[in-house]
Formats: structure tokens, C-alpha cells, sequence
């Protein structure tokens, strides 16, 4: 069997290594807009879900897809990739001294059928200055991390406490994941 892993970004891949040894890596262009008044933690599973489904266009009937997103939330309104300077500012600000969730959606698509589920943590950020705000902006890594920041590097500083998988903050659900392919292969040999 063929595992894909429908994403370029490295801390995914890293994490799908300790459950899968083995997987290519395809993607695909995928629409990331949601639905009005979706509720990011729905939101995160229906982009995983397409984006798997965007790449089993691409592979063989056999392969496994596995594809996932990430988004951080706060009072319902989600946190995307900062698109600037300034908005990275303005995210890491809302986010000081507060409470928000992190939700990443999983998917694996096996066969013709697609299992689905969500992670939610809660991350506990300490309040942050301007100065450290700006500093870390400097460094380059909150520009293409949901919510602005990652909580396996220099972001990590930021995070008072958090409740849920460390995993799923940087991006994949390994509980979620394993869980999600043992189903689909407990499926697959049902229909044997």
C-alpha cells in the first residue's frame, strides 16, 4: 500500500514519520475558503478533507491520502498565515495574555471511502510586549503558521500552558491520524 501525504509543509511530514515510515508527498491547488458562519473546528476538517480529495485525483486507486489543516482560534474568529509585517503584529497581540484553540482537521482517504475527524487544543499564551512581539517577527518564523506563531520553535516561548497534543498544535494529530488510517484499514478489510 502507497501512503501520500498531501502536504509540503516539513513539521507535517516530520510528524507523519513517526507513525508511517514510508509516504510520498503529492499536492494538489485546493479552495481554502469556508462556508460563512463556519465554526473554525468544522472548518479544519472539511480543508482537510478537500485537500485529500484534490490529490486522489493525482494517485493510484490504492494509495492511502492522508491531508490535514490547521487553524487557530480565538472568541470564533479563526487565525489564518498572517499576510504581513504588521498583521503578524496584530495576531500575536490579540493572542497575548489570552486563551485560544488550535483545531487541526485530519483526513484519510482510502479506497473510495474518507475518514474525517478534529483535534482542538487549548493554548495558554503569557502576556507579550511590543518589543518581543516585533523581535520574533524579525526572525521569520510566524509568517507561514496559522495563528502566527509555532509552538515547537522560538513561538513556544509565548505558551504559558496548553492542554490537548503538542503534535496537533505544530500542525498534525498523531493520536487522530493513527486512529483515523487503523479504521480505514479495519474498513478496507471488510469488504474483502
Amino acid at each position: 500500500m502507497k501512503v501520500i501525504l498531501a502536504s509540503k509543509s516539513p513539521r507535517r511530514r516530520e510528524l507523519l514519520a513517526r507513525i508511517i515510515p514510508e509516504f510520498d508527498i503529492i499536492t494538489a491547488p485546493t479552495d481554502e475558503t469556508l462556508p460563512c458562519g463556519m465554526h473554525p473546528r468544522e472548518g479544519v476538517e472539511v480543508l482537510a478533507v478537500r485537500k485529500g480529495a484534490a490529490v486522489m485525483e493525482l494517485a493510484s486507486k490504492d494509495a492511502l491520502i492522508v491531508s490535514s489543516d490547521t487553524l487557530v482560534e480565538i472568541d470564533g474568529t479563526p487565525l489564518g498565515k498572517p499576510e504581513g509585517r504588521e498583521d503578524a503584529h496584530r495576531i500575536l497581540s490579540l493572542l497575548s495574555g489570552r486563551v485560544h484553540n488550535v483545531h487541526t482537521g485530519v483526513a484519510v482517504h482510502y479506497g473510495n471511502r474518507v475518514f474525517s475527524g478534529t483535534h482542538t487544543s487549548r493554548v495558554t499564551f503569557r502576556k507579550l510586549t511590543d518589543e518581543e512581539i516585533y523581535s520574533y517577527i524579525d526572525t521569520g518564523e510566524p509568517m507561514d503558521k496559522a495563528g502566527a506563531y509555532g509552538i515547537q520553535g522560538m513561538g513556544g516561548s509565548f505558551v504559558e500552558s496548553f492542554c490537548g497534543e503538542f503534535e496537533s498544535i505544530m500542525g498534525l494529530s498523531v493520536t487522530l491520524t493513527r486512529a483515523l488510517i487503523d479504521e480505514a484499514l479495519k474498513e478496507e478489510g471488510k469488504d474483502d
